[in-house]
């Protein structure tokens, strides 16, 4: 093995691509490109979400103590890219909307899932805040069902086609019965 750095260690865990997404106080909205996602709980739903600190969408999601989590799908690599960008215009060139209720935009041709959720927590944590929030609604595309977006190596690409991997809808066994 060759020595590294803490960038090429987490460059080399791929990991899926979700953009989070709030509104400020005169609810313009505000959003980044995110792949530091993990699920927390099931009971409460919980996950977390890790933002730079001093990012403009970390303090409009602080202020509203509300966010959406976009997961994309496959296709959204250009969304990705405008999100990872800091375009002050990404709102303009994507589209979305803001369900009755909604904790955040949701994006409507980039996103294959999105969870609506409230702030139940942050923590720093060096340059980054970790953000717990608890999913209160998950909305799932209907339709042309399109596999999720991956980002590893330095580069997109897509959930392999085929492979060992279950088909979209089948589960794993309850890790409850794994004991």
């Amino acid at each position: 093995m060759r020595e590294g750095d803490f960038r090429t260690l987490m460059s080399l865990f791929p990991t899926g691509v979700a953009v989070i997404a709030t509104l400020d106080g005169a609810r313009r909205p505000w959003g980044m490109t995110c792949s530091s996602l993990c699920s927390v709980s099931l009971n409460p739903p919980m996950l977390l979400v890790c933002v730079r600190t001093g990012s403009p969408t970390l303090a409009a999601l602080e202020r509203t103590g509300a966010f959406s989590v976009n997961l994309l799908h496959d296709s959204a690599r250009d969304v990705a890219e405008l999100f990872a960008s800091g375009d002050p215009d990404r709102f303009r060139r994507t589209a979305w909307h803001l369900p009755d209720a909604a904790a955040g935009p949701h994006l409507l041709d980039a996103a294959h899932a999105v969870g609506d959720c409230r702030v139940d927590g942050v923590r720093q944590a060096g340059d980054h805040t970790i953000v717990f929030g608890r999913v209160f609604r998950v909305s799932v595309r209907t339709g042309h069902a399109q596999p999720p977006l991956l980002y590893g190596l330095r580069r997109y690409a897509a959930w392999p086609a085929s492979g060992s991997v279950a088909e979209p809808g089948r589960s794993r066994p309850d890790p409850a019965d794994e004991e």
